[in-house]
């Protein structure tokens, strides 16, 4: 009879080896030979001492994994570790490849035997390769993160596996290590399940604004993802820019968290950016945090063509966009250099007239400082001159922890930028300043004068595990003379940041930055030019173009 493999621990160890990494344990198979496989702790059956063994997990950490295993019953997947206090997605990855689910009486016990090549599980058993993410096929047994690359680099060049056989055509895939594998995992072409974003936190919210669909057969979607994207937008009253009869223009500002043009080029990634602006009515944004210049492009060409269901389908005018991204970077992070840059409409009256990036690399003498290199753009709004200073200030403190006043801190400002400030008119400062608006780092600010939007109570940041935010990093700073045109209307957009093609950590339905939109609105007198401008959109005459 042929070996079993099993998920948990069924021989006995030596008590020295309980701090080891490196577990292994030796099966017969129809064929005698031995296979030699790391051996995996389940989760599921594990004692507080034997989950200590594992990389960073603490006797703290070890009781919770229990207390919440008893309170659910049990582990359904090795990603559901994550959701324990002190686990995490980051100390998941450590110790993944680790450990393992089955039930507490071991019945999920698989066997590799080579003779059994014509058995295929039944469908909806194990994990679909054709619709499962990196993570999914990490706990796969005898998966290394290599392989799992492979197998979802494969599957986005040729398209879907069409029998399990055909992993072998994968690199580093045999037909031995197919058969250790072939009962963990099926094929399922046509699976399609139905994901919506209902909202941040999770729970499913009906709106009555239209619902707008993506098949992965007409667009190039993340490898892992749904194969069909089912996104409901919130219903957002419509503003028709004016407020009390009065013509407005609303501002904002937005940290896109990383934008690579990867990123980008995530369609639901493009669906959140673009629906928030055309829904909110933000005509000109301030965008930081770019990890590569061209990433904003990508938005702003999905604004003037729309290459997405949601963004055709907009019945009210998309408008005429432009975007333009700092030369130089701006912002320094653990992922590198990143740049700042700003979107605009221009069919509602917005025009740039210059921008450059106020570089205070010297005011140290060292150009390697990660000084904030503050990007400033002089736009013509309407009849109106404003001097946009676009502003990210690295926090000492991550967006996802909590932290009083005093203990988030931010970059300070250079003084001999301030300086140069002070000659400009009509000033808007806006973007992430990584602390809140009382913090002293931003009391310069308020010597010069200058008043902040939104209140230190009322939360910026966001994800899928707290929307409701804990601290407020973004803001729009007012210069006294811009107070006059100031509706009073300033807001943080928390709803519809998320999409079902937007990672999540393990999983998908993630937010699009943790950074909320910031917004404020303003009363502005339409110039003659953009009357006859709009005239002529709404004639027809203009054709939507991406510029840059």
């Amino acid at each position: 009879m042929g070996g079993t493999l099993s998920c948990h621990r069924s021989i006995p160890r030596d008590p020295a080896d309980l701090g080891g990494r490196k577990r292994k344990f030796s099966a017969a198979c129809n064929f005698s030979n031995i296979l030699v496989l790391q051996e995996r702790l389940n989760i599921n059956t594990a004692t507080e001492e034997e989950l200590m063994t594992l990389p960073g997990v603490s006797r703290a950490v070890a009781h919770n994994i229990v207390q919440y295993r008893d309170r659910i019953g049990g582990f359904r997947k090795v990603e559901d570790l994550a959701l324990v206090s002190g686990v995490g997605a980051t100390k998941l990855e450590a110790i993944k490849l680790e450990i393992c689910v089955s039930s507490r009486t071991g019945s999920s016990q698989h066997s590799p035997s080579l003779l059994c090549r014509e058995q295929e599980p039944s469908t909806g058993s194990g994990i679909n390769i054709n619709t499962a993410t990196p993570a999914q096929l990490l706990s796969v047994r005898a998966l290394t993160e290599k392989l799992v690359h492979n197998i979802v680099a494969y599957r986005t060049e040729h398209g879907p596996f069409r029998s399990i056989e055909d992993l072998v055509r994968v690199n580093n895939i045999n037909s031995s290590l197919l058969d250790r594998i072939r009962f963990q995992v099926y094929v399922q072409r046509s699976r399609a399940p139905s994901t919506t974003n209902g909202g941040p936190n999770g729970t499913t919210k009906v709106y009555s604004s239209p619902t707008f669909s993506l098949s992965s057969e007409d667009f190039d979607l993340p490898p892992g993802g749904p194969t069909h994207m089912t996104c409901v937008r919130p219903q957002v009253e419509p503003l028709l820019g004016l407020r009390d009869g009065k013509p407005v223009v609303r501002l904002g500002s937005w940290s896109l968290q990383g934008c690579s043009c990867d990123k980008a080029n995530n369609p639901g990634v493009r669906e959140v950016v673009s629906m928030t602006l055309l829904e909110n009515e933000i005509k000109l944004l301030a965008v930081q945090d770019l990890l590569e210049r061209e990433a904003l492009e990508k938005i702003c060409l999905e604004l003037n063509q729309g290459t997405l269901s949601s963004i055709r389908r907009w019945k009210r005018p998309r408008g005429l966009w432009k975007c333009i991204t700092s030369e130089k970077p701006t912002a320094h992070s653990s992922k590198g250099v990143s740049f700042s840059g700003f979107l605009w409409d221009t069919s509602s009256g917005i025009d740039l007239k210059d921008a450059g990036v106020l570089d205070s690399a010297g005011v140290n003498g060292n150009g390697n400082d990660a000084q904030p290199g503050l990007y400033l753009a002089h736009f013509s709004v309407g009849s109106v001159e404003l001097t946009m200073v676009n502003v990210h200030l690295c926090s000492a403190a991550s967006v996802g922890e909590v932290f009083s006043p005093d203990e988030a801190r931010c970059q300070r400002l250079p003084s001999s930028i301030l300086e140069t400030l002070k000659g400009e008119k009509e000033l808007v400062l806006l973007g992430d300043f990584g602390c809140s608006p009382q913090s002293p780092e931003l009391d310069v600010l308020r010597k010069e004068k200058l008043c902040a939007l939104v209140p230190s109570s009322q939360f910026t940041n966001i994800s899928t595990r707290t929307p409701q935010g804990t601290q407020c990093l973004d803001n729009i700073w007012l210069s006294r003379s811009l107070k006059r045109i100031y509706s009073g209307h300033c807001l943080v957009v928390r709803e519809g940041l998320t999409n079902p093609w937007i990672p999540d950590n393990w999983s998908w339905g993630g937010v699009v930055s943790d950074h909320c939109p910031v917004v404020a609105e303003f009363y502005i007198q339409p110039s003659c030019k953009e009357l006859s401008r709009v005239a002529a959109v709404d004639r027809g005459e203009v054709q939507p173009k991406h510029e840059r």
